[in-house]
């Protein structure tokens, strides 16, 4: 496979990813965050990361807005609710395993 084809694969499967993270309100990032070590602000910080590598300044609330779809502070007043205690120790246990967040 040439690298443009790669490329043009990884980019249709991040948009799905994202696509489907924006259909999926119901999933907190914290449980995201406790089962898979990454969620929705991990990916739009590589987004950032990444625009940042091709010269282009992004800020954070952009970033977040092409992965959440909307402003983050709608996505947060619609969808997100507090955290409860055991995703909270979740949390603070499975910090060893949270994605690097390079460019951050």
């Amino acid at each position: 496979m040439d690298d443009k084809t790669r490329i043009e694969l990884e980019a249709a499967a991040f948009r799905g990813l994202v696509e489907h993270l924006q259909t999926r309100t119901d999933v907190q990032n914290i449980d995201l965050m406790n089962l898979a070590g990454f969620c929705r602000n991990c990916l739009s910080k590589w987004y950032q990361a990444a625009a940042k590598d091709h010269g282009i300044d992004m800020s954070q609330d952009s970033a977040r807005e092409v992965v959440y779809g909307m402003p983050f502070a709608e996505w947060k007043a619609k969808h997100q609710k507090e955290a409860n205690p055991t995703q909270q120790k979740a949390f603070e246990d499975t910090k060893p395993l949270h994605a690097v967040i390079s460019g951050h």
